[in-house]
């Protein structure tokens, strides 16, 4: 088979359907129903999701939180900082981060948060742009801690903020409250960017579900920068993909595996990600061994199978994304035909004005 050229997952998308706040309630986004078996659409919103599953299915969730990683603080000369908690890299205190102006911020530079409530020296940088911090706060709490408090969300760059004092008290407490899954283990922070397909669930539509027969299934996969990552190679094969650490309990690993009583359906590309990724190598369940632990390394793009995963819920993605590549693969799984398709799907929600990205609007692909 020839390389797949990464044009094929390229359109244009007219600015204003980029979504820059979430619907006025969860659950009243749009819902775009793509029926693979009858090769139709359907459009609803996303309360009408009971409709489409059935009594048996399960929903496969991450329940990653997201760490309000932005920090802003000041260089001693008075100049702004700005610092992206990425990973610990050592204990609580010493994190891979990402700094801006980066090129002022050599090893040996240090900079102070608001009211001193931290500093940060940088110790190496590494050759992708990122840095190692030390951070020093008062009483040896948690940097972590320190971001809850005064931390912003790490919203996607296409979603665009004001950065000054006042227009970001107002709009943090929204961010903080939308950009995270109400099902999301705050003992979880491990997200820099949010499982999006998630975000449209409320706990009254998880009450209706579960009333239903519909059950759910958790698992974590620690979602990285990657994941907004474009495809700059000419084929898609050439692209360099990231790796994320993932966590699958045992009853999760037992909902993947024979007998399966219903549909297996992911919530988000990140889900599919943690499930495809271990079944890679996996049999059978690992009960006796409880949670497992690994890292994703796979690159899911047309014309892969997939093994654990019946159903999709999913968001609109960017051009050119790894993400576009996984969709067109589960809308016609082990051949192409889904690219096609995926551009025919996508210029109908670009033509009935869907809203796109993080913030936007959802697609049920059965």
């Amino acid at each position: 088979m020839l390389p797949l050229a990464a044009d094929l997952f390229d359109y244009a998308l007219p600015p204003h359907l980029i979504a820059q706040t979430p619907a006025a309630r969860r659950d009243q986004s749009r819902l775009l129903v793509v029926d693979r078996a009858r090769h139709t659409l359907e459009h609803g919103t996303f309360a009408d999701l009971p409709r489409f599953l059935r009594p048996g299915d399960t929903l496969l969730r991450n329940n990653a939180a997201v760490l309000p990683a932005r920090l802003f603080a000041r260089r001693p000369t008075g100049g702004r900082v700005e610092c992206f908690l990425l990973r610990p890299v050592q204990g609580v205190q010493t994190w891979l981060c990402l700094v801006k102006p980066g090129r002022r911020l050599a090893p040996g530079a240090t900079f102070t948060g608001p009211d001193d409530t931290f500093t940060g020296e940088v110790l190496t940088r590494e050759p992708d742009g990122a840095v190692t911090v030390r951070f020093t706060v008062p009483g040896d709490e948690p940097i972590t801690a320190v971001a809850n408090r005064i931390g912003t969300v790490p919203l996607p760059p296409y979603i665009v903020r004001d950065d000054t004092d006042d227009a970001a008290r107002s709009t943090r407490a929204a961010d903080l409250e939308r950009y995270q899954t109400v099902y999301a283990e705050r003992a979880r922070q491990v997200a820099v960017a949010a499982p999006t397909a998630g975000l449209h669930f409320t706990p009254e539509l998880l009450a209706t579900l579960a009333r239903q027969g519909v059950g759910f299934a958790d698992l974590t996969l620690h979602v990285g920068l990657g994941t907004f990552k474009p495809i700059t190679t000419d084929t898609v094969e050439a692209h360099a993909i990231h790796r994320e650490l993932y966590e699958i309990p045992a009853a999760t690993q037992r909902v993947l595996f024979p007998p399966v009583k219903g549909r297996r359906i992911a919530v988000g590309t990140t889900s599919v990600r943690t499930v495809e990724d271990f079944l890679a190598t996996h049999a059978a369940p690992m009960p006796d061994r409880g949670d497992y632990r690994g890292e994703a390394a796979i690159f899911i793009h047309p014309p892969r199978a997939f093994r654990g995963i019946d159903a999709l819920i999913t968001n609109f993605h960017q051009p050119r994304s790894t993400l576009l590549c996984l969709v067109a693969a589960f809308l016609a799984p082990g051949s192409t035909a889904g690219i096609g398709w995926l551009q025919e799907i996508y210029a109908e929600a670009i033509a009935r004005e869907y809203r796109f990205f993080s913030y936007g609007d959802a697609m049920l692909i059965l």
